[in-house]
């Protein structure tokens, strides 16, 4: 199948749309780098696919580098899989600074399910954003949740304290420690503690497991929580042998059912969409306002401001007005 060009016609498009709908995954593959590579036929991609999305259940995993994110992705990929349901993984990789790709490629640890029909695993790189996870990686979830996937697990880089952005995008987000690792200090740090749905103590037959686990009831002890809100659990897995996996599901399961009696799925849905449009929007008024270093209105204004001759309010309000 040929790669989608400025000069494709739409019924080709379609065509494109329908067959990863179906399953074709070289279609499916060929979506998500028009994404990666903002084609211009996104635009009508994005139209042909909206009436398919919003079955998908997103489930996100963040937390510092070495704690067995990866190997947690791919427990979850094997429970859902024994539930005869179709997964997706986006792996969001820290960006090579020579190509701009994908560094670590997070797929090497999911090697066994290179070969399974039901799942879709794909590394996007970060392209240095500081949350962990890159402009396209909303598109892309749009895009896989059209295709019919059950479950879509977002393993995002391991940047720590900036690492927050998942809860935007997620449905339900598991913050994943390690004992010896003093993972709970740094979320208490970086404000993690708010975003986790679960926290999974990972690696937990090493010594200092029953420690983190203890000093996250004490934080999460501490915090206040409305009647009727979400407390998140705390769940112990050793994600290499599996145990623990299957009360890590259930615990999502539980989540998504309490998303979907308490309104909560549709709030962070909808403020997910907010985000998304205005990404694309202000992606789209830097474009118009920036032109050709040196011909732009931008230019001509940031001089002025910089010569003193006006401010800055003043240049910006004649740039967009």
């Amino acid at each position: 199948m040929a790669d989608l060009s400025p000069a494709l016609p739409a019924p080709a498009a379609a065509e494109l749309v329908a067959a990863a709908s179906k399953g074709d995954v070289r279609a499916l593959a060929r979506l998500v780098s028009l994404v990666e590579n903002r084609s211009p036929q996104l635009r009508l991609v994005m139209q042909l696919i909206a009436p398919l999305t919003g079955g998908a259940r997103i489930i996100g995993l963040t937390g510092s580098p070495g704690v067995g994110k990866s190997t947690v992705t791919g427990a979850l990929i094997r429970a859902y899989r024994s539930q005869q349901l179709r997964v997706g993984v986006l792996a969001v990789d820290p960006t090579s600074p020579f190509s701009g790709g994908a560094l670590l490629g997070d797929r090497v640890r999911m090697q066994d399910h290179a070969t399974d029909e039901g799942v879709f695993i794909r590394s996007m790189a970060s392209r240095g954003q500081l949350g962990g996870l890159s402009w396209a990686t909303p598109q892309a979830l749009r895009i896989m949740d059209a295709a019919g996937f059950d479950v879509i697990l977002i393993e995002t880089v391991g940047v720590g304290q900036a690492e927050v952005e998942i809860a935007a995008l997620a449905d339900s987000t598991l913050v994943v420690v390690a004992p010896g690792m003093g993972d709970w200090v740094q979320a208490a740090k970086a404000g993690i503690l708010e975003i986790a749905d679960i926290f999974v103590v990972n690696k937990s037959d090493r010594p200092g497991a029953q420690e983190a686990v203890r000093d996250l009831r004490t934080m999460l002890a501490m915090a206040r929580f409305d009647e009727g809100s979400w407390k998140p659990p705390i769940v112990a897995t050793t994600a290499a042998t599996g145990e623990g996996i299957a009360d890590l599901a259930a615990r999502l399961d539980a989540h998504g059912t309490w998303l979907g009696e308490s309104g909560e799925l549709d709030r962070r849905r909808r403020a997910r969409a907010r985000a998304e449009i205005s990404a694309i929007a202000l992606t789209e008024l830097r474009r118009r306002i920036g032109g050709l270093p040196g011909e732009s209105r931008l230019d001509e204004l940031a001089g002025r401001v910089a010569s003193g001759e006006i401010d800055p309010y003043s240049a910006a309000d004649d740039l967009i007005g």
